[in-house]
């Protein structure tokens, strides 16, 4: 064989092997977290799901890859933390997916910077939409889930210029008889939220930090964390409180591919 001839073999080789790792790592993913010691009251165990970083992305027809997981999980709560729009694709796949969603489970949303670098008519359209869906915007309130002790409180991005407003508010509605649950967008501020005795804290942003380097780097950059972030995504246990970040569901709305940091689905399960 010719010198020339192993060189085109060897590139179509490395060709191969790469297209198959950005196939690999645009698969979608479920991840499951079980908490039996956040202090839960229920009748029966409370799923929810966290949905994030959609960016209006394309899950298959009528989004049915991320509907048929839902309807065969079944949750009991269905949690969007934010920039389930984009500012630069069609709101088209968002809607698609919100339409169906509440009548799955009780949906609630915050929303994240992408949402809030649209122009202003176009994000009070967003919001408009969002409320059509029979979805509830949660930006400085809060929901109790029925039949169990747990809250759900919501803060809006930063970017939207009511986030420490938010979060004032919601700080002054906590019981700590309830399990109080933390819905955000950025996790770049927890030792805000630490500061207040939430009990678990879900949040998204980061991308799980676009590149991942199996065993050894979680996340290679995220935005508004800079290189090797600290909270790319995963779960993350502090003395009183569990931070999930969701490594969320953004495809072709970003400009790198994902690398080893697969899209996914979140699902948290409660049990006493």
């Amino acid at each position: 064989m010719k010198k020339h001839q192993k060189a085109i073999i060897k590139r179509l080789i490395v060709l191969f092997v790469l297209v198959f790792i950005i196939i690999y790592s645009n698969l979608l993913k479920v991840v499951d977290y079980r908490f039996d010691d956040v202090g839960y009251q229920g009748d029966g165990k409370l799923s929810m799901a966290l949905i994030t970083d959609l960016h209006s992305c394309y899950y298959g027809d009528n989004q049915h890859w991320l509907i048929d997981i839902l309807h065969k999980r079944q949750p009991d709560v269905i949690l969007l933390g934010g920039d389930i729009y984009d500012d630069q694709l069609p709101f088209d796949n968002a809607d698609k997916l919100l339409t169906q969603l509440p009548a799955i489970a009780p949906t609630y949303y915050v929303d994240g910077n992408h949402e809030n670098w649209l122009p202003k008519s176009d994000y009070d359209e967003v919001l408009r939409r969002i409320t059509e869906h029979g979805v509830t915007i949660l930006h400085g309130q809060s929901v109790q889930i029925p039949n169990s002790n747990v809250r759900v409180y919501g803060v809006s991005d930063p970017d939207g210029g009511s986030f420490d407003k938010d979060l004032g508010a919601v700080v002054q509605q906590l019981n700590p008889s309830n399990v109080n649950i933390l819905l955000t967008h950025r996790p770049e501020y927890i030792d805000k939220y630490q500061q207040h005795p939430f009990d678990v804290i879900l949040a998204g942003h980061a991308h799980g930090g676009q590149w991942r380097v199996p065993f050894l780097v979680n996340g290679v950059y995220a935005p508004n964390q800079g290189l090797f972030p600290k909270y790319a995504g995963g779960l993350y246990e502090f003395d009183r409180q569990k931070f999930i970040v969701s490594r969320g569901l953004a495809r072709e709305s970003t400009k790198i591919p994902r690398m080893f940091n697969r899209p996914e689905l979140v699902f948290i399960e409660l049990t006493d």
